[in-house]
């Protein structure tokens, strides 16, 4: 089979949330993906902001019980079958996890040396983040797998931090569970474009 071209990637990057905890390639393999997103995908001023860690077996099942566990004391009793059902076939059943951070000292940093620019460099560190999520998704999906991305932060941020030993400048911006494909992903529906694009020619 063919490479797909950029645009045929983009085109077929979907959510998945009936994963399964198989892996259609090497672990190697999936480092690999995540090293040449670090390496290659732009920041502002070449900041490098982005951080990423990857947790794979029991790592992977941790990350999501923890969740679970935070979620049962603020989740009313009655919605939290519903939460945990959702969690357990969407996230824990995965192969892995990837989160995504923000190093808040190089932000700083920046805003120290450039203090024009103070108010944007969060803001273009949430931008090359996305850049960093929407590399690594497609590449992963490349690879035959189903991703789906979550925000659970803030509220996991302490317990991750503590489990992981993340440096503390490190800011949780996204987790994006993987695994094996159980299904096909729900239908996408897109707003007529003429109503999201301007042309002057």
């Amino acid at each position: 089979m063919a490479n797909k071209t950029f645009k045929e990637a983009l085109e077929s990057r979907r959510t998945y949330y009936a994963i399964s905890n198989e892996s259609p390639v090497s672990d190697k393999e999936i480092k690999e993906v995540i090293n040449f997103a670090v390496k290659h995908v732009p920041s502002s001023f070449n900041s490098q902001s982005t951080r990423v860690v990857l947790l794979l077996g029991e790592h992977h099942k941790k990350l999501w019980n923890i969740t679970k566990d935070i979620l049962r004391k603020i989740v009313p009793a009655e919605a939290f079958k519903g939460t945990e059902a959702k969690i357990d076939a969407a996230f824990l059943a995965g192969y892995g996890t990837i989160l995504y951070f923000e190093d808040q000292d190089v932000i700083k940093g920046l805003q120290e040396t450039f203090p024009t620019y103070a108010d944007n460099f969060p803001v273009w560190s949430q931008q090359t983040s996305g850049m960093h999520q929407l590399a690594i998704w497609t590449m992963l999906e490349e690879l035959g797998f189903g991703v789906n991305l979550q925000h659970y932060n803030p509220l996991i941020d302490e317990s991750v931090a503590k489990e992981w030993n993340i440096p503390a400048s490190w800011k949780l911006i996204a987790q994006m569970p993987f695994g094996k494909p159980l299904g096909d992903p729900g239908e996408k529906e897109f707003k007529p474009l003429e109503d999201r694009i301007k042309v002057f020619e």
